[in-house]
């Protein structure tokens, strides 16, 4: 069951952070999705939650209540929703298409002269870790909590949304640097892959949450294309290891 909540009080990435953080601790609170700009939270909950317990765990500077609607979508307002929301999501998802187009043309200008398929592809790989590490680095506490929604490891440890913009930066510098190649492929098809795979379990279970692929700086929702752009980078990484192996 998911339930749409007001939150009164929150300003920063801080704030939004400290509350899917209390929140995400009740239990039978199974995810929640916290829209700053909005104020809003949608939170999936196995049974239903009275807004007085949800209160009673934030801080006194939040103040949270139900969400209202005002307007039920009708049987012939269907086909209109789903084009609005398709747009909204094209929309929301510009910067990452604009960023992952910069990458591949500065990768291609760079061995345009001489080229070679492999050598645009570490090029690529490590624009790509440089790049979207800086993003994770703009709000680490946030980026820490939108990541254990849906990678595998940071669930369980979250230190590992810490230190994951770091390793990110350390294997973009190893493909830039040509440093120990195989080892940093076969640890993007580690990380990378477990990745993956929670960001398909989130797509199969249509839960709204937000891509932390470049941090909370840039407001990006779960889609096809955060699926996607891991497996373009697992594959290269697959095919590098082939042609090295």
């Amino acid at each position: 069951m998911k339930y749409t909540y007001i939150i009164a009080g929150m300003t920063c990435g801080g704030c939004k952070a400290s509350v899917e953080k209390y929140l995400i601790e009740i239990a039978d609170v199974t995810n929640v999705f916290i829209d700053l700009k909005e104020g809003e939270a949608i939170i999936t909950m196995n049974t239903h939650i009275a807004t007085t317990e949800l209160q009673k765990v934030l801080p006194e500077k939040f103040k949270i209540t139900k969400k209202v609607e005002h307007k039920k979508v009708t049987i012939a307002d269907t086909s209109f929703v789903s084009l609005e929301e398709e747009k909204s999501k094209l929309t929301q998802l510009k910067p990452l298409f604009i960023i992952i187009f910069y990458i591949t043309t500065v990768s291609i200008l760079l061995n345009y002269k001489e080229w070679f398929l492999g050598e645009f592809m570490l090029d690529f790989m490590g624009l790509f870790y440089i790049v979207f590490s800086f993003f994770k680095m703009l709000d680490l506490n946030g980026f820490e909590m939108s990541f254990s929604m849906y990678d595998p490891i940071a669930k369980k440890v979250p230190f590992y949304g810490k230190i994951y913009p770091f390793i990110e930066t350390l294997l973009g510098l190893m493909f830039l640097m040509r440093f120990q190649i195989d080892i940093a492929l076969i640890a993007t098809l580690i990380i990378l892959g477990l990745t993956t795979i929670g960001v398909y379990k989130a797509l199969f279970k249509k839960e709204l949450i937000r891509c932390a692929c470049l941090g909370t700086a840039l407001k990006l929702p779960m889609t096809e294309a955060t699926f996607i752009e891991n497996i373009i980078m697992i594959l290269m990484a697959v095919l590098m290891l082939l042609n090295i192996f």
